[in-house]
């Protein structure tokens, strides 16, 4: 969830739609329990044994393999007391008075239900056999996760918590949509602060209003739309220190059309009352008709001179004194808005909440200390042993796991010969052996790659990889399709083009001179 009111809608106009490589050789953190928590809705309906596993499973080949990224996967911590309340608090929202709920202790923090630890605990395991790196936050993942993304660890954040801006997330990838020509939903903190003007203490005030995963009610009678004119009033530094005066019934005045307090102290006390005079009520202007019937006004001056020129449906004068009482007008209603938002911010107890203010701005959110550094790298898949923890969950046979496997192995593969250029075989058993031709999916070019196996072909073998139709077809990556000619056998990947050509561009370029 994250902020509440719908806050994604507001950010949405700033969204950006970025292309299949827009992660390629860039470091990613992943909220594992938000990919775990995502899939298991979406298909909980239907009898998938253990769909945690086989959607990690695909969609980690998926983000290493076909986008090109290094994960760095992050579990959630202990809860703290207030997110366990909020939790408690969501579940009974429709059967019960949330008042009459238990209160978590002081000092005791409540553990996540255990089924869904088991999932997590699954995932893990076959994530470190798949050799990625996992962290562990001492509370929320995603300000872990967020964490990793300001101080340079990773360039992203894979995650629909939108309280991640509130942790200090600077990129967020809040969806992928594999099949698509431009598959990463990403919002950038750049490009809120310069379209809403909007910074991260400014984000933590409106969830403070709003509602968060910490505290679900905010204030009452205050929507997204009254918090975002609020907070727009203040700098970064003022807004919390706002609310505290605020929360004190310390009410300060509005000034109407200022981005600082410091700027009210050059404004005047003095309340001008409304001045009116006569104005005309053919033409609209000031005078009167009478003067107005022989000669036209200074405000409509004609070549004829005939008199004024009759006034248009839903006029509105614009002369200087109707202008003045006009904005008088407006700074009425705004002071009277100012107060009414006030006056109920003022009447809730404990605001702003100094512990979830505290939690949002902290800075150590991992196990690891400031100065070693969390511990990130990546290893090689132990494939048999992946394989066998599989077999055992899922009902898969050990061919169809290496086959869904080699897209992965195979990238692993050209990475290691474009560093190390040493006569090596992808799996012990297949050889680079040409570029059979270019495929364009969705926009995007690949290399189809010839793996060569110089062993007979075993033509009396057949495969039937187990379908799933209860499964979203965007979770899978494509099969290596099996390529026969004479006493060879071929496996067909779809590989990255300047991966291609680093790991082998003479390869390359005999392929590009045959064309």
């Amino acid at each position: 969830m994250g902020v509440g009111g719908k806050f994604w809608d507001l950010l949405k106009p700033y969204a950006r739609f970025e292309g299949l490589d827009f992660l390629r050789d860039k470091r990613v953190a992943v909220d594992l329990s938000y990919w775990i928590v995502q899939h298991e809705t979406a298909i909980k309906k239907n009898s998938v044994p253990k769909p945690h596993l086989r959607l990690t499973f695909f969609r980690t080949i998926n983000l290493f393999a076909k986008f090109g990224a290094f994960p760095v996967f992050v579990v959630d911590g202990t809860p703290s007391p207030l997110k366990s309340q909020a939790r408690l608090a969501r579940f009974y929202r429709s059967t019960i008075d949330a008042s009459t709920l238990p209160v978590a202790e002081e000092g005791i923090l409540v553990e996540r239900n255990q089924t869904f630890l088991k999932c997590v605990q699954e995932c893990v395991e076959l994530l470190e056999l798949f050799g990625m790196p996992v962290l562990k936050a001492k509370g929320e993942a995603e300000a872990l996760c967020a964490q990793l993304n300001s101080e340079g660890y990773v360039d992203a954040c894979i995650t629909a918590d939108s309280d991640a801006f509130l942790f200090g997330a600077k990129c967020v990838v809040k969806c992928i949509r594999p099949n698509t020509k431009e598959p990463f939903e990403c919002y950038c903190i750049s490009d809120i602060e310069a379209g809403l003007g909007l910074k991260r203490k400014h984000l933590i005030a409106m969830s403070l209003l709003i509602g968060n995963d910490h505290d679900l009610n905010g204030v009452q009678g205050i929507g997204l739309d009254t918090a975002l004119q609020f907070v727009q009033n203040f700098s970064e530094d003022e807004i919390l220190n706002i609310l505290h005066k605020i929360g004190n019934g310390d009410i300060p005045q509005y000034w109407g059309d200022i981005k600082s307090t410091e700027e009210a102290v050059s404004h005047s006390d003095e309340s001008m009352p409304m001045i009116k005079s006569s104005h005309c009520s053919f033409c609209g202007h000031p005078g009167t008709k009478r003067a107005h019937f022989k000669f036209s006004c200074e405000y409509c001056i004609n070549d004829n001179n005939e008199g004024c020129l009759k006034k248009p449906d839903g006029f509105k004068c614009n002369c200087s004194l109707c202008n003045k009482n006009r904005k008088e007008k407006e700074q009425k209603k705004h002071e009277n808005w100012w107060i009414k938002v006030c006056s109920k911010i003022a009447l809730e107890t404990n605001f702003p909440n100094d512990e979830i203010v505290t939690m949002y701005l902290c800075e150590n959110n991992g196990t690891f200390t400031a100065t070693d550094g969390p511990s990130i790298s990546w290893g090689s898949p132990m494939t048999e042993m992946l394989v066998d923890f599989l077999v055992y969950h899922q009902p898969w046979q050990p061919s169809y796991i290496r086959q869904k496997m080699l897209p992965m192995l195979s990238t692993i593969y050209l990475r290691e010969m474009a560093t190390n250029p040493v006569q090596t075989l992808l799996c012990g058993q297949y050889e680079f052996d040409s570029i059979r031709r270019v495929k364009i999916r969705y926009g995007h070019q690949s290399y189809v790659v010839k793996w060569k196996k110089a062993a007979s072909a075993i033509s009396g073998v057949k495969y039937t990889a187990p379908v799933d139709s209860d499964l979203h077809l965007e979770e899978f990556m494509e099969y290596p399709q099996i390529h026969v000619d004479g006493d060879c056998w071929f496996l067909l990947t779809d590989e990255n083009m300047k991966l291609v050509h680093s790991a082998f561009p003479k390869k390359v370029d005999h392929f590009l001179q045959e064309n």
